[in-house]
């Protein structure tokens, strides 16, 4: 447990929290809609700090990222909790389970000296939401960029603009969640989330480092192609070189009745995407080497080859452009190079 960060006091004991979107206000011995910050006498805590629910050691494309370090190793980590309540969620047992707070003794240290112990290049901060667990994601990333490695943030992209600030230079690279664009996906089926709230967030992690964006395709509520259009050009005028991943659809937690997502509906997007002008569209969730590969967006050449989560071939690695044609790629293969160019906070 560790006083909470960005959070103001108020009267009668009351806080409020603004580290994500939702700026809970939090009444004495009440949490927040995350279930790990709780007002206590007055003071907001973090509950889960340091207890890890999930560790385990993931190629970076299971994120997945792409074009960030590719063929990578993360030690990555959650605690419970998140600030979403998607009925579709995978791992639903762990950031929607509030029967207390579980998990092993990671404190940020541990965490920092098995990835460094163990030839471990980066950490993720993953699973469930590490905004609502920044306090650990922000102590540990400090701490790992001290050993030169680099951070990884998987989010849905509800932080503030205040906890954005405080990522900048400590997480390098971010995987947002645009789950679809319209407010219907997002108020039905993750809790009343405002879209553009989302979007915002999209922007100020973009200023701040990497990005790559990935929406989950669920049968008969984001599958439409209209929408498909709309979410894809909305991303190509932000920056046509940020990825965009198309992931397909298990049966999971409250929608087990809805059909998985067919590959063919994956392409199709891709498709779109393209036309829109994102320079680097894939699928995912499903075993497509073609459209899980990346091409030259100006020759075509083939300039990283992958299946699943593994790098076959990686003609990009320890430069930025096509080995063909020369045209200048949206890959980060240095590290530090990367942080040569935008810098890192030791503080």
């Amino acid at each position: 447990m560790k006083e909470a960060m960005l959070y103001t006091k108020g009267e009668k004991g009351e806080v409020q929290c603004y580290l994500c979107r939702r700026m809970c206000r939090i009444k004495p011995g009440e949490k927040g809609y995350c279930h790990v910050r709780e007002n206590r006498d007055g003071t907001l805590y973090s509950l889960a700090y340091g207890k890890a629910v999930a560790v385990n050691v993931d190629p970076i494309e299971k994120k997945p990222f792409y074009h960030f370090m590719p063929g990578a190793d993360c030690f990555s980590f959650s605690t419970v909790g998140c600030n979403y309540r998607c009925k579709f969620c995978q791992n639903w047992e762990i950031s929607q389970a509030y029967g207390g707070i579980v998990g092993e003794d990671w404190p940020p240290e541990k965490i920092v000296e098995y990835t460094h112990k163990n030839n471990i290049p980066g950490i993720a901060y993953t699973y469930t939401e590490p905004t609502v667990f920044m306090e650990y994601a922000l102590d540990t990333a400090k701490l790992a960029h001290k050993k030169e490695v680099f951070n990884v943030f998987v989010t849905n992209g509800y932080e503030s603009d205040a906890a954005i600030s405080e990522m900048n230079g400590r997480i390098d690279a971010s995987r947002i969640d645009l789950k679809g664009f319209h407010d219907k996906v997002y108020k039905e089926l993750c809790g009343e989330v405002e879209l553009e709230g989302v979007l915002a967030s999209i922007k100020g992690l973009y200023k701040i480092g990497h990005i790559e964006i990935i929406n989950l395709i669920i049968p008969g509520w984001n599958d439409d192609e209209d929408d498909l259009r709309a979410l894809s050009k909305w991303c190509a005028e932000l920056d046509p070189n940020v990825p965009v991943h198309f992931i397909g659809f298990y049966p999971a937690n409250k929608m087990k009745d809805v059909p998985s997502t067919k590959l063919d509906t994956l392409l199709k997007a891709r498709e779109i995407a393209m036309d829109e002008g994102i320079k680097f569209a894939y699928s995912g969730n499903r075993m497509d080497e073609k459209s899980e590969s990346t091409y030259c967006p100006k020759c075509g050449e083939n300039v990283v080859r992958r299946s699943g989560f593994t790098v076959l071939e990686n003609r990009v690695e320890g430069y930025n452009r096509c080995p063909e044609c020369g045209e200048e790629l949206y890959f980060v293969n240095d590290i530090k190079e990367y942080w040569k160019r935008n810098g890192k906070r030791d503080d």
